[in-house]
C-alpha cells in the first residue's frame, strides 16, 4: 500500500529520532573500544575519540593475563547460565497454571504477585533472610533471591493466554496431563517470548552488584561488575607493581577502558541472536491482559 506524505514523514523522523538515541548510547562504547587500543599518553590528553591514537594492544595484552579477572568472568558466566535456567524454569511453571481459567483463584494469586512489584522487601530483612538460609557467601545469593520476575512472568502468562484453548483440549483427550501439554505444547509455540525473557534474565545476571556488594565477601568469588568496581576504584590493583617505571605501553586509563569492554561487549554478542524474536515477543506478550 502507498504511503502518504505524512506517514513518510512520520517514518523519517522516527529513523533520525531513533538513529540518534542509537547513537548516544553507542558513541560512548566505541570511545572507550578505542582508548583502551590507545597509547597512554593520547588517552590522558583527551586525544581520543572514535579511531584509536598510537594504536597499541599492550592494555588488553595485560588484562587478558589477569587470573581474577578471568575467575570473575566464569563466576559471571555461571550465575548468568544457571540463573537464567532455573528463572525461565520456574518462571514457566508459574506463568502456565495462572493462564489456565480452571485455575479458579488465579486472580486472587495474580493479585498477590503484583503487590511484590509495588512492595519490595527492606534491605535490613532480606540480609537477614539470605543470612538465616545460609546462603551468604555462596553464588546461590546471587541466583535464588532473583528466581522469578513478576514482570516476566506476566508476559509469558499474557502470552500462554493467547493460545488457544482447543489445542490444550485436544491433548488432553489424547492422554496428555498438564506437564506434557506444557512441554510439548506450550513452550514450542512459545518461542519468541521465551528468548526474550531469558535475553532479560541474563542481562539482569549479567549485572548482578548490589547482591554481590550484599552477600559475597570472599573475592574469589566476585562477579564481573564486583571486579570491575574494584578495578575503576582502586587503580593501584589494576597496575603491575613497576608501573611507575614507564617501561609499558599502557597505563591506569586504557586499562580500565578495557576492562570496561571486557565486561561488557560479552552480554551484547548474545543480542544479535535473539534479535528475531525479541520485538516479536514482547509485543506479543503484552496484548492480552
Amino acid at each position: 500500500m502507498k504511503q502518504t506524505w505524512g506517514e513518510k514523514t512520520f517514518g523519517a523522523i522516527n529513523v533520525v529520532l531513533l538513529g540518534a538515541a542509537s547513537l548516544t548510547m553507542l558513541i560512548p562504547l566505541i570511545q572507550m573500544l578505542a582508548v583502551s587500543f590507545s597509547s597512554p599518553y593520547a588517552a590522558d590528553a583527551k586525544q581520543v575519540f572514535i579511531l584509536p591514537v598510537e594504536f597499541t594492544t599492550a592494555a588488553w595484552d595485560y588484562i587478558l593475563h589477569k587470573q581474577d579477572l578471568w575467575r570473575s568472568f566464569w563466576v559471571t558466566i555461571y550465575i548468568s547460565v544457571v540463573g537464567t535456567l532455573l528463572s525461565m524454569l520456574f518462571t514457566v511453571m508459574t506463568a502456565y497454571p495462572l493462564a489456565q481459567q480452571v485455575f479458579l483463584i488465579r486472580k486472587q494469586v495474580m493479585l498477590f504477585i503484583v503487590i511484590t512489584m509495588i512492595f519490595n522487601a527492606p534491605m535490613i530483612p532480606f540480609f537477614l533472610t539470605i543470612r538465616e538460609l545460609g546462603m551468604l557467601n555462596s553464588l546461590w545469593s546471587l541466583i535464588i533471591p532473583g528466581l522469578i520476575s513478576t514482570f516476566n512472568m506476566i508476559i509469558i502468562r499474557t502470552f500462554f493466554m493467547g493460545i488457544p484453548q482447543e489445542l490444550e483440549e485436544s491433548a488432553k483427550m489424547d492422554g496428555c496431563n498438564d506437564f506434557r501439554i506444557l512441554f510439548q505444547i506450550y513452550l514450542p509455540l512459545s518461542k519468541p517470548v521465551l528468548a526474550t525473557v531469558s535475553l532479560f534474565y541474563a542481562v539482569g545476571y549479567w549485572n548482578t552488584f548490589q547482591r554481590a556488594v550484599l552477600f559475597i565477601r570472599d573475592a574469589k568469588l566476585w562477579p564481573l561488575q564486583m571486579k570491575l568496581r574494584e578495578y575503576l576504584i582502586n587503580t593501584e590493583d589494576i597496575l603491575p607493581i613497576n608501573q611507575m617505571v614507564g617501561s609499558f605501553d599502557f597505563n591506569a586509563t586504557t586499562l580500565k577502558a578495557a576492562t570496561i569492554i571486557f565486561a561488557t561487549v560479552p552480554i551484547l554478542l548474545v543480542y544479535p541472536y535473539l534479535q528475531k524474536y525479541f520485538v516479536k515477543g514482547a509485543l506479543l506478550g503484552s496484548v492480552k491482559g
